[in-house]
């Protein structure tokens, strides 16, 4: 009969998960996140300057922004706070904690880095590419150290953990309803630097983020 490690590392090695990966640390988690939240707030101000839209319920949060007089940070955090509950049943507490510390950071930097940053004449071409580039990281960041954006994406890691639905497809579903709600709210240029910027985002996501390289949800 093998060892009790050498059981634990075939069973990781047959989920696809590198049996070398060791837990972050508390001061890890805190840093990741951290810093995460800073890149994808920066992304999502230059975004919203350049009224870009992104997918999943940072996109309702944009088209929320769009229509009415709250802020993106106002509008994300609030619309969060149902999907907690979900989380915290279905996902751990870990795992809903960490994402609330990132969407509070994120909700808040993103209207904070206005008032400290200036925007200038921005290139939109150019400004797809470095939000892109941004919130992708950002994201690369949670995922890794098992957090999120929360809302819509703690509805499709539920759904592809215990329903076997496809995460990606029900986000590529989400963002074509975003796409379209747009349409009504936006500049037609603005949807199109907004699918470009979806392209670089999740150029990043698709490049960097492979199954081994990061721990599964508790």
């Amino acid at each position: 009969m093998a060892p009790p490690n050498d059981k634990i590392t075939e069973q990781l090695i047959e989920e696809g998960i590198d049996p070398s990966i060791r837990e972050h640390t508390l001061l890890e988690d805190l840093m990741a996140i951290s810093v995460a939240s800073v890149l994808l707030s920066f992304g999502i101000a230059l975004f919203s300057e350049m009224n870009f839209l992104i997918g999943g319920t940072a996109g309702v949060a944009f088209l929320t922004q769009y229509a009415t007089g709250f802020s993106f940070g106002e509008v994300f955090f609030v619309i969060n706070i149902p999907f907690y509950g979900l989380a915290l049943w279905k996902l751990g507490w870990k795992f809903t904690l960490k994402t609330f510390v990132t969407v509070f950071l994120v909700s808040l930097c993103s209207d904070y880095v206005p008032l400290v940053f200036e925007f200038g004449d921005i290139n939109p071409i150019y400004a797809a590419a470095l939000g892109g580039f941004l919130i992708g990281t950002g994201l690369l960041m949670l995922f890794r150290h098992k957090a999120s954006l929360g809302g819509l994406n703690i509805v499709s890691i539920y759904l592809q953990k215990f329903h076997d639905i496809n995460a990606g497809r029900f986000q590529m579903c989400v963002d074509v309803i975003i796409i379209v709600g747009a349409i009504f709210l936006v500049d037609v240029m603005a949807i199109v630097y907004s699918v470009l910027a979806s392209v670089f985002l999740n150029l990043i996501l698709a490049v960097n983020h492979r199954r081994g390289r990061y721990l599964a949800l508790d």
